[in-house]
């Protein structure tokens, strides 16, 4: 390998990766983008139709009540779940005993597949049978439709995504907090920094690229949700609690349209990374002016 130049060492190192990428990434996005022009059913000819997908799903009300609550659910999931997984780290990095089974605990859930974290939520927000309303019974109060109602769905999902993700997030900023410098936070303990102040203005910013990668998992992982829904609603009802994710899989599985179903994926795909990519821009734009 002595007679490759750096360049072509490096390319053959990426390489793998790179077609990796491009066979699971790339190459499905693109075909759903083709796809997203046509008027395929899943079987028989292919039509060009060009934007008549995305002109109907501007008139498909049941396309806004899935954005609607996708958005719920993100901008739920980024404003509590990334300050909470933050403190939480804070608090199980105290070295006391008992810390590492606590972290081990709150990291359980992570690792449920999503589809059985559903099921368990079932069980505790179910209208008529969960833990939730039969406990309110027992107290002599009124119980509340969790799920499956015109309301309160998207915020039940948004709970359940947080208890299922907090242990994952938890862990990356107790990662990111074990690589600040203690020499840092001793000098500024010395120049009489109190913890809050240290926290402010040493932590805090010291981890300002574990907070982008927490919140561009975060965000990426709400419009990928799917099994949630699908176990705790299956959309229902009549698709009051759609996601995009699982409005895509009934449009395009159910009804067989796959022309707008590729259609809701290609928004999936661009929404995710607007919302991601415009983070990191601001991200790095109040870094500068800090």
């Amino acid at each position: 390998m002595g007679w490759l130049s750096a360049k072509w060492k490096l390319a053959l190192m990426l390489a793998p990766s790179v077609i990796v990428f491009s066979v699971f990434v790339v190459y499905p996005v693109l075909y759903s983008l083709g796809y997203s022009f046509t008027n395929f059913s899943g079987f028989g000819d292919t039509t060009f139709v060009g934007l008549e997908n995305y002109r109907q799903l501007s008139d498909d009300q049941f396309f806004w009540v899935a954005l609607r609550n996708t958005l719920v659910i993100l901008v739920i999931g980024v404003v509590i779940l990334v300050p909470a997984s933050f403190g939480l780290a804070l608090l199980l990095r105290v070295k006391v005993r008992g810390a590492g089974l606590l972290r081990s605990l709150v990291f359980a859930p992570a690792i449920i597949a999503p589809i059985l974290v559903g099921l368990i939520w079932v069980f505790i927000l179910d209208p008529k049978l969960g833990l939730i309303n039969r406990s309110l019974e027992e107290l002599g109060l009124p119980g509340y439709q969790w799920i499956g109602g015109n309301h309160l769905t998207p915020y039940a999902v948004a709970v359940v995504f947080i208890w299922m993700s907090i242990g994952f997030a938890m862990t990356i900023f107790y990662a990111g907090l074990q690589q600040v410098p203690s020499d840092v936070l001793e000098a500024s303990q010395l120049d009489g920094a109190s913890m809050t102040q240290q926290l402010r203005y040493v932590t805090v910013p010291m981890m300002r690229e574990t907070f982008a990668i927490v919140t561009v998992l975060m965000i990426t992982n709400v419009f990928k949700i799917f099994e949630l829904v699908y176990m705790l609603t299956s959309g229902g009802p009549v698709h009051r609690s759609e996601v995009l994710v699982s409005y895509m899989y009934f449009v395009t599985f159910t009804n067989l349209q796959y022309g707008p179903g590729m259609a809701i994926a290609v928004i999936i795909t661009v929404l995710g990374a607007v919302f991601s990519v415009g983070y990191l821009l601001l991200s790095r734009e109040r870094g500068r002016t800090a």
